[in-house]
């Protein structure tokens, strides 16, 4: 998967709200992550104050600049990839019904998906103790209202695009569209012409051989 660069978001009002099914479980698990309501308030706070830089986001990880009033921070982050046997799951379980590529590539994340991802084993959504982040600030709570501030902001990018939630856990857009097309193409079948040819070769050698078997002045033991 190649890096992605997210145009930074500017200052808004209002809460840090997720309006999709899908963006609310990123937001519970934010929310589950959390040492404090403190920090998930100023967290809230700087979502919304334009001082979140882009926020680049890669297969397992994230990153973004963030600034207050002490100074401008680094924050960095991680979501568990998927295994090979997950990954294989989540593809077969978006092959299984017709409708699910067109949905994602729709900005939609079908619900019935992730419920049958999970009952193959496949946790598409993170819970809040497998959201990892760290700061250059010197705060010792992790995740700090900086994290928590790119992790909110994360939600706007998941909700538009579950592509990046995808990314995050391993399997980038271009990956899955690869791995679904791979298995849409039949197997490739034997040449047509060939079978033809060999088919007709030995409808020819038997009717030879039914001739010489009704001329009694012919020997045929040689054909046996």
């Amino acid at each position: 998967m190649t890096a992605l660069v997210h145009p930074r978001v500017a200052a808004c009002r209002g809460a840090a709200r997720a309006s999709t099914w899908w963006g609310k479980a990123w937001v519970r698990a934010v929310e589950e992550s959390a040492y404090a309501d403190r920090d998930l308030v100023a967290g809230r706070a700087l979502s919304r104050s334009g001082r979140i830089g882009q926020i680049t986001t890669d297969e397992g990880g994230f990153v973004a600049a963030v600034e207050d009033d002490q100074g401008l921070w680094t924050v960095s982050g991680s979501v568990p990839l998927l295994d090979l046997p997950s990954r294989g799951a989540l593809v077969e379980t978006v092959a299984a019904e017709a409708g699910r590529v067109a949905a994602l590539l729709a900005g939609e994340l079908p619900h019935t998906l992730v419920e049958h991802a999970e009952e193959a084993g496949v946790e598409l959504l993170p819970y809040g103790g497998e959201l990892a982040s760290a700061c250059t600030c010197d705060a010792w709570v992790d995740p700090c209202a900086h994290a928590l501030g790119v992790l909110y902001q994360l939600t706007w990018l998941i909700e538009a695009d579950p592509f990046v939630l995808l990314g995050l856990r391993g399997l980038a857009r271009d990956d899955l569209l690869a791995e679904l097309h791979a298995r849409a193409v039949p197997d490739p079948e034997p040449p047509v012409g060939d079978d033809l040819e060999t088919g007709l070769d030995a409808a020819l050698r038997a009717a030879r051989v039914l001739d010489l078997l009704d001329d009694p002045e012919r020997p045929v033991d040689h054909l046996f």
